[in-house]
């Protein structure tokens, strides 16, 4: 079953290499989709495959890398849409 989250990160997660733990990590998991740096200090990702990766990439946002200090993980579920061919960081 594919499932679809967009999530976004609040606390002190951009510098600490966010993006780039969660590519590696989205990656490992065979994820698709793509991670950003928000003006607002937060990170954004949307992350599509398997239902029980996605579940477990999202719950690796809740830690995030080891210098990220996450306060706070919203998810939104969709339809996936699989339009990803990989994943991406975002500028």
């Amino acid at each position: 079953m594919v499932a679809r989250a967009h999530v976004f990160v609040s606390g002190r997660v951009q510098g600490v290499f966010f993006r780039h733990g969660t590519k590696r990590m989205a990656e490992s998991l065979d994820l698709a989709g793509w991670v950003r740096n928000l003006p607002d200090g937060r990170v954004e990702a949307v992350f599509e495959g398997d239902a029980g990766n996605v579940k477990k990439m999202v719950g690796w946002c809740f830690k995030g890398p080891p210098h990220a200090l996450v306060e706070d993980v919203e998810a939104v579920w969709d339809e996936p849409r699989e339009g990803f061919g990989g994943f991406f960081v975002r500028d």
